[in-house]
């Protein structure tokens, strides 16, 4: 249902499927079969997240799995009742996202620009391309050749759902990406006789046939290093919410924010809202007139 019906992402299928397997193996030794749980079973799996020291978002994710699980098991008249249903989620609080100062980010970028050949090429490629567009790692990584425009100027990105998107390109991005695509084939397996053709805009030898998730990140904490950075505080995640703080700190909307990062509920987008917060503030100390004369 998840792949044919929602177009779910592959990460996305692996998660719920970790989760349902973990909680089927919870219920093992008292010989109860998933479809076949009951609320107090739920109530008994959770608890014991609790008590292992998981954290409630990661308790809030695997009772998410299970109800749409319970769900489609109700909507396909494998059960006549929903177990989760009586289920409260549990408390979560709303931490800001993490992301680095500008002057942080100009620094990884200085960095990604500071080694030579074919790997600086790609590694500078690679960060202007997201501090640019604040793409998901996934989506980074999985970048067709086909989706670059001929004028460069934006990129077409299939997301979450398969959903596509237009995000444009920064000056720098533009400039980097040039520049890889001279010694793109490079990365390109085979010996440079055998190269073939490669659908993949950073191709690899890997088995996907494109850079991994775990070898760009690998990338960026080399990076972080060479920038003087705690590579503990650099992941590609932190480089997205870098690129939509730093957008609307400098004026983009959270309307224009959420086409780029691929958000299909607004709500998501409004974590970034304590950059909006900030900004209103200053805007009140600079403009306000008992704020100018030093009244309080």
């Amino acid at each position: 249902m998840l792949v044919a019906e929602r177009g779910a992402a592959r990460n996305t299928l692996e998660s719920y499927r970790r989760d349902l397997m973990d909680f089927a193996a919870s219920l093992r030794p008292r010989g109860t079969a998933p479809e076949q749980a009951e609320s107090d079973d739920l109530r008994r799996y959770l608890a014991s997240l609790s008590a292992a020291g998981l954290s409630p978002r990661t308790s809030a994710r695997r009772l998410s799995a299970l109800r749409q699980f319970y769900r489609f098991l109700y909507a396909s008249g494998v059960r006549n009742d929903d177990p989760s249903a009586p289920l409260d989620s549990p408390r979560l609080g709303r931490p800001l996202p993490k992301y680095l100062s500008e002057v942080e980010v100009e620094r990884l970028l200085d960095a990604a620009h500071g080694r030579s050949g074919p790997e600086g090429a790609r590694r500078a490629a690679l960060l202007e391309i997201l501090y640019a567009t604040g793409l998901r790692v996934s989506e980074l990584v999985g970048l067709a050749l086909s989706s670059l425009t001929r004028d460069r100027r934006v990129l077409l990105v299939r997301g979450k759902g398969g959903k596509e998107r237009v995000v444009p390109l920064s000056r720098p991005a533009i400039d980097a990406l040039e520049a890889y695509l001279q010694v793109r084939r490079h990365f390109i397996p085979g010996d440079r006789s055998q190269r073939r053709s490669s659908p993949w805009l950073f191709p690899s030898r890997g088995r996907e046939g494109h850079l991994t998730r775990v070898r760009f990140a690998q990338i960026l904490k080399e990076m972080a290093v060479e920038a003087g950075l705690e590579p503990r505080m650099v992941s590609p995640h932190v480089l997205r919410h870098s690129f939509a703080s730093h957008l609307l700190a400098h004026g983009a909307d959270l309307r224009s924010l959420q086409q780029m990062l691929g958000h299909s509920d607004i709500a998501t987008t409004q974590i970034y809202t304590h950059v909006l917060d900030e900004r209103m503030k200053a805007l009140v100390e600079q403009a306000h007139p008992l704020a100018r004369s030093g009244r309080s």
